[in-house]
């Protein structure tokens, strides 16, 4: 065979990398599912609020509330926290409660001082050991905030800023129902 000479056979593909995306892409579909879908009903879950009070998520049962992960280092959370403040001065005489839940690796001085200098106005806890996150699915992107009426339904999770007046609408819906 001299240099001249052209293959006629038809190049193949290497199988590997396309295999590759396909299953990369099916994790990003079943991550982000379990990221933005509604898991049902509320978890068991204990928070330990600043004060060192206890509230369970038992507690809140009746009620319709916004469980809000969050970290004094995430710039989204901290931007967004004027406008959690505002929702809940809106709601609070509707029936709304509100917990706050800082994340287990946020410093709790920083956290603590957070919330006094922004005077935050419901209820803020430490999860300081994670297992608040690991009920709800695992939360490891702030903000993520759950909707959840007063029969333990989680109505709606929002990872990343809520769109406020569909939060809005939604809590309307909620608390009137609630009443």
């Amino acid at each position: 065979m001299s240099d001249s000479t052209v293959s006629t056979a038809p190049k193949r593909r290497p199988i590997v990398p396309i295999a590759v995306a396909v299953v990369i892409l099916a994790l990003l579909g079943v991550f982000g599912y379990r990221a933005l879908a509604p898991s049902g009903t509320v978890p068991a879950a204990t928070f330990t609020l600043l004060s060192g009070e206890k509230v369970s998520t038992a507690d809140l049962k009746g009620k319709v509330y916004l469980i809000n992960f969050w970290a004094t280092s995430c710039t989204t959370c901290v931007k967004e926290m004027p406008d959690m403040i505002k929702t809940y001065q809106q709601f609070k005489d509707k029936g709304l409660d509100f917990v706050a839940v800082a994340m287990h690796y946020d410093p709790p001085m920083y956290v603590a001082n957070f919330a006094k200098t922004r005077e935050l106005p419901f209820k803020v806890a430490m999860d300081s050991d994670g297992t608040a996150a690991k009920a709800f699915g695992d939360v490891q992107l702030t903000p993520t905030t759950f909707v959840v009426d007063k029969n333990g339904k989680i109505l709606k999770r929002y990872v990343g800023e809520p769109e406020w007046e569909s939060l809005h609408k939604l809590l309307d819906g909620a608390l009137a129902s609630a009443a």
